[in-house]
Formats: C-alpha cells, structure tokens, sequence
C-alpha cells in the first residue's frame, strides 16, 4: 500500500472510531430531537466536524471515497450502522446525503462533480428527494423553470443543497442539483410519520425555482437505471442494522435492570433477538460487497440486494416484536430509547412495494445460483 492510501485507510478508520465515540451521545439525545420533531442540529455539525459530509467525496476530488469507492464498501456500512445505532433519523439524513454525492459522482460531468465536491467537502448536507406528490409532480419546464413538489424530503427546510427528479417528458426524468433559497416553501405537517420525525420528512414546493443546463445530472433515466436504483437500498438496510443493534441492546440492558434475564423464556427471546440480528448483519455485508463490487451481472446484484431488502426487513420486525414481548409496557413508555428504536426501525424498514421486490427477485433466481461472495 503506498503512502496516498495509507493515508485514506487511516483517515477512515479514524472516522469510525470518532463516530463509534459519539453513538452514546447521539442516543441520549434522540428522545427530545423525536419528542420536539426536530432537526438533530448538534449531531449535524458533529458529522460536519469529524469530515463525515466530505467523506463521500471522491478520492480524487479530495474527499475519502466512502459511498463512491468500491474498496470502502465495509468503511462506509460501518459509518452507516454506528449512526443508525446512535439515531436512525440522522442515519436516514446522512444516508441521504451519500447516495446524492454519489450519484454526482457516478453521473457528473467534472465541472459537476468538483461543484458538488467543493460543497460537501465545505461541510455542506444534500438531500435526496425524488418522490413526487401525486397532484403536483416536479417538472422542469422548457424555461427551465421547476414546477411541483416533493414528499416525502428528509431534512425539509434545513438542507441547502437537493439532488432531486424532474420529469422532462411525459414519460423520462432527469436527475439535477438545486440549490435551494432561503424561505423555500415547506409543510412539515403534511409528511408527520410515526417514526422518523428527527429527520424532518416534509412536504417541499419547488415552484419557480430556475435552473441551468449545468444542474442536470447524467442521462435522462439515468436515476432509475439498474443495478444502481435497486442496489443503493443496501446503504438503508446498514442504516436499520445498526438501529436493530441498538434494539437488542437495550432489550438485554432492561431486562438485566429488571432482575428478569435469567428467565428460561426471555432467554429464549434474547437468543431469537440475537439470530435475529446476526441474520440481517450477514445479509447487510453481502449486500455491500455485492453492490459495490463494480463487476458482475447488473440483475443479480439488483435482485441480490433486493432478497437483501427483505431478509433485513424480516429480522428487524422480529427484534421489534420480541423486544416488545419481553418488557411489555415498558416497551411502549414514550420517552424510553426502546419505544423510540421500535417507531423509528418500524417505519424506516417500510420500504416501497415489497412484494413486487420478493416475487421479482425469486423469479430471477428461480434458475440461477446468488452470486458467490467470499465473507
């Protein structure tokens, strides 16, 4: 290894231990940015401060790779998992803000991407938002002019930067990056979830706001194109395992506390929580290396990660449900981490159309081996 990448695989190491330091700070103060449905300010300007928003940034723009470079697929799963242990809704948000940089990076033109890398490595977030609401779906009009909205947009009204989706045609869209002015019009009601209220998922009108050629990102189509659309969801999924770590910690921690862990039946409970989770922490790093290998066949890795999606799904309700039966009410005490953890993964593991994604994916692998990996 030459000295250039000494010095990255020590900055990256560097950066999980400094995160891994901050977990038990970011869990403490969880339950009051949940309670106020606030934006995790503080925990922001640590990601800002140890260089985890510039961290994505590729190499060569002078970033650290992670999210963007295939040999730091298990450095990034790590950064992933410690924040989703610490909070998943600043999980989600930094979540968000790799898969935006990496999109640049993978689809920009070198103007775009030193642009984009000079934000983030400025300390500045990006917000992913493509989902459109359906009476007023985001356009970008032949004045090049955005018209519509999007919701749900984690971190509405507190991102400066969004990489986001215009339809351009009846039927393609168009990735871009706007820059987002000051008094954008927001509704954080109209996107109020169960879980995930830290992360700020409201509604963003993007009416009126001008845009050049130079914000339009890669093809058209090109969000949408596979591997890439479906793998992506391995980065969530890391997310979730470390919310999930979290779960089973604090299910042990209550029931130490509570003089009950010696009870064959919770025992048992612990035992089912904790196949549980190394379940999907398999799944997760097969997920990662699959996805961010570079090489292979784009529809076994989309369809990988994809029976990825749902193994991690299935562990991760099964630890709610049996942390839930083992404490019981205690479980459900607003302001406890064990209440929170289980509202946050319960809403953050609904992601979109699972069935179509277990049924499609077991018909691509109906005939065919998954992909071999060495673990």
């Amino acid at each position: 290894m030459d000295a250039p990448a000494r010095d990255i695989a020590v900055r990256r190491h560097l950066l999980r231990v400094q995160l891994s330091a901050s977990v038990a700070d970011m869990q403490a103060r969880s339950p009051i940015y949940d309670r106020n449905a606030e934006f995790p300010t503080e925990e922001i300007k640590t990601l800002r401060r140890l260089g985890a928003l510039a961290a994505p940034v590729a190499i060569e723009y002078g970033g650290l790779g992670l999210g963007t470079e295939p040999d730091a697929a298990l450095d990034i799963l790590d950064v992933l998992r410690l924040l989703g242990r610490g909070n998943l809704s600043v999980g989600r948000l930094y979540e968000a803000h790799v898969d935006a940089v990496r999109r640049v990076m993978r689809n920009g033109t070198p103007a775009q991407k030193r642009c984009v890398a000079a934000s983030a490595l400025n300390g500045e977030m990006f917000g992913l938002w493509v989902t459109d609401q359906p009476e007023a779906p985001v356009v970008l009009a032949d004045d090049g002019v955005l018209h519509g909205a999007k919701a749900p947009c984690s971190g509405a009204g507190h991102v400066r930067h969004a990489l986001i989706t215009a339809r351009v045609s009846a039927t393609a869209t168009h990735m871009l990056v706007v820059a987002l002015p000051q008094g954008l019009e927001t509704d954080d009601a109209a996107w109020m979830m169960q879980g995930m209220r830290a992360a700020c998922n409201g509604r963003v009108g993007v009416d009126g706001i001008a845009v050049g050629d130079a914000a339009l990102i890669g093809e058209t189509g090109a969000y949408l194109r596979q591997p890439e659309f479906s793998a992506g969801a391995w980065r969530a999924m890391a997310v979730a395992l470390g919310g999930m770590e979290a779960l089973v910690s604090e299910h042990r921690r209550n029931l130490v506390a509570d003089g009950r862990a010696a009870d064959p039946h919770q025992r048992v409970r612990i035992g089912e929580a904790l196949i549980a989770l190394e379940t999907a922490r398999m799944w997760v790093h097969r997920a990662a290396l699959l996805a961010e290998s570079g090489t292979g066949d784009p529809d076994d890795i989309a369809n990988g990660v994809n029976l990825a999606r749902i193994a991690v799904e299935t562990s991760g309700l099964d630890i709610i449900r049996l942390a839930q039966r083992s404490l019981s009410l205690t479980a459900f005490r607003a302001g406890g981490l064990v209440e929170l953890l289980s509202r946050d993964l319960a809403t953050y593991l609904r992601q979109p159309a699972p069935d179509i994604t277990l049924t499609e994916a077991a018909a691509h692998f109906s005939t065919r081996d998954l992909p071999p990996l060495s673990w």
